[in-house]
C-alpha cells in the first residue's frame, strides 16, 4: 500500500515521521510524493499556536477531498494534546498521537481489518520511558536530525507541550551511538540533535547533553554536529566547558528568550532573569569563536505593559541576536495563561512587527560583517543557477552559478550580502 506524509511542527516531528516511514516500508508499505496516489495518508501535526492547529484541520480538509478514498490518520502533537480535535474532523479514519507513533503498523493494520473509525489515542504518563525504533536516513535532507529527548516538565504559561509532550525522558546512549553509526554509514555529514526540551537530556540519569554530543567524535563521515533549540537555565558554565571541547559541534545556539522583560518572565514561569540570559550569551560567544546565537520571542503574552514591551525591544537590541523568530502571542486553552487578561490582537501584531523589525535590521548587519570571510558551507540544495548552503555557525551562503553542490562541504569566500543571504564564491 502506498503512504503519503505530511509533517507540521519542528525538528522532532520531522524526525518522527522519518522514524514512522522507515517502520512502514520494512513492512512492505511505498512511501509516495502525491497524496492523489495515496492508499493511506497520514497527518503529523504541531500544537505550538492556534493557527498551527487551524492549518491541520484545513489541511485533512483539503486532502481528503483530493483523495476521498485514502485512509486518513491523524497523529502528532495536535491530536496528543486535543484529542477532541476529532469532533469537527470527519474525515479522520485513524486518531492517534506522538506518544504511540512506534505502533503505526499495528494501528494501520487493525484498521484495514475492520474499515470503521479507530480511536488509538493514548495518554503520556509519569512512568513512559522514551519510545522510539530510531532511523537510519533522513529522506531529502542533507543533514540529518536526531532526536534524543522528548517531553518537558516546565509548563510554562503559555504552552501546550507538557500535555503533548508528556514528562522529559532521554534516549539511552547505546541507542544514540547505534543511530549515529547508520546515519554516518549513509553519508551524512552533519547531525543535529533535537529534543523538546534538549538541554534537559540525561535527567534523572548518570549522563548530560555533551555525553550524547561526544559520540560522534568517532565517526568519520559524520563533520559536523548541531544543536536543536536549548533552553537557557540548564546550560550551565561546566556544560560550556565540555560543550567546548568536542571538535565537530557548530558554533551557533538556539536559546528560546520569549521575553526581556523580568515581570513577564516571572508570568510566563520561565526559569531565569534577561540578565542571567544576557551572561549565558556573554558566556557561549567568549567559548565559541564566531559563535551565533538565534532566539524565539512572544509579543503580547497576556497583561504586557507597553513598558515591558519595551524591555523586551531594548534587550534584543544589546544582545544582537543574529537571527530570531517573532510569534505574536497565541491563546492555547488549558494553559495558564489562557485565564488572564487578554491584549488585542492588534497590539500583539504591532509588537511582533516593531520587534521584527529590528531583529531584522540587527541580522542584516550580522550577514553584511561576514564579506571578505572564507568560511566553509555544507551545501543543501541546487537550483538552476545557484546553490545554497549554512556555514558551521548556520549563516546562509548562496553561490550563483550551475554547479551542482548539494551535499558537499566547500571552501567559500563571501562578497556580497542581502537582507537574507550571503553571496560567495
Amino acid at each position: 500500500m502506498k503512504v503519503f506524509f505530511t509533517t507540521f511542527g519542528c525538528k522532532v516531528n520531522q524526525y518522527e515521521t522519518q522514524e514512522m516511514s522507515e517502520l512502514l516500508t520494512s513492512n512492505d508499505y511505498t512511501i509516495i510524493d502525491s497524496p492523489k496516489e495515496a492508499d493511506i495518508i497520514i497527518v503529523n501535526s504541531c500544537t505550538v499556536t492556534a493557527e498551527g492547529v487551524r492549518k491541520v484541520r484545513q489541511t485533512i480538509r483539503k486532502l481528503k477531498k483530493e483523495n476521498s478514498f485514502a485512509i486518513m490518520v491523524l497523529t502528532g502533537c495536535a491530536s496528543q494534546a486535543e484529542p477532541h480535535i476529532i469532533e469537527d474532523l470527519p474525515e479522520i479514519d485513524i486518531l492517534m498521537g506522538n506518544r504511540n507513533n512506534t505502533d503505526i503498523v499495528s494501528i494501520i493494520d487493525n484498521y484495514i481489518k475492520t474499515h470503521t473509525f479507530l480511536n488509538a489515542h493514548k495518554k503520556h504518563l509519569r512512568e513512559d520511558a522514551f519510545c522510539g525504533t530510531g532511523i537510519t536516513k533522513f529522506d531529502g535532507h542533507t543533514r540529518a536530525f536526531l532526536k534524543i529527548q522528548d517531553g518537558c516538565d516546565r509548563y510554562c504559561a503559555y504552552c501546550l507541550i507538557p500535555y503533548a509532550r508528556g514528562f522529559s525522558r532521554s534516549k539511552s546512549l547505546e541507542m544514540i551511538d547505534s543511530e549515529l553509526k547508520a546515519l554516518n554509514d549513509n553519508g551524512y555529514k552533519e547531525i543535529v540533535f533535537v529534543g523538546i526540551n534538549l538541554s534537559d537530556f540525561g535527567k534523572n540519569t548518570p549522563y548530560s547533553l555533551p555525553d550524547a554530543l561526544e559520540l560522534a567524535e568517532k565517526y568519520t563521515n559524520i563533520e559536523r554536529i548541531r544543536l536543536g533549540s536549548l533552553e537557557p537555565d540548564h546550560i550551565t558554565k561546566e556544560m560550556i566547558e565540555r560543550l567546548a571541547k568536542i571538535s565537530k559541534l557548530c558554533p551557533q545556539f538556539h536559546i528560546s528568550l520569549q521575553s526581556g522583560s523580568d515581570s513577564v518572565l516571572k508570568k510566563m514561569n520561565r526559569h531565569y532573569s534577561a540578565k542571567e540570559y544576557e551572561e549565558l550569551t556573554i558566556n557561549l560567544r567568549k567559548a565559541f569563536k564566531d559563535a551565533t546565537i538565534t532566539t524565539d520571542i512572544l509579543t503580547g503574552f497576556p497583561t504586557e505593559t507597553e513598558e515591558e514591551f519595551l524591555e523586551t525591544l531594548e534587550f534584543a537590541k544589546k544582545i544582537k541576536f543574529e537571527k530570531a523568530h517573532i510569534f505574536p502571542y497565541s491563546v492555547r486553552e488549558g494553559t495558564k495563561a489562557a485565564t488572564l487578561p487578554q491584549l488585542q490582537k492588534s497590539v500583539k501584531e504591532e509588537r511582533a512587527k516593531i520587534l521584527a523589525f529590528t531583529t531584522n535590521e540587527t541580522r542584516t548587519e550580522f550577514l553584511k560583517q561576514q564579506i571578505g570571510k572564507t568560511v566553509n558551507v555544507l551545501f543543501e540544495t541546487d537550483k538552476e543557477d545557484y546553490s545554497e548552503g549554512y556555514t558551521e555557525n548556520y549563516t546562509p551562503v548562496r553561490v550563483y552559478d550551475s554547479t551542482k553542490r548539494a551535499g558537499k562541504i566547500l571552501k567559500i569566500t563571501i562578497t556580497d550580502a542581502t537582507d537574507e543571504v550571503c553571496i560567495g564564491n
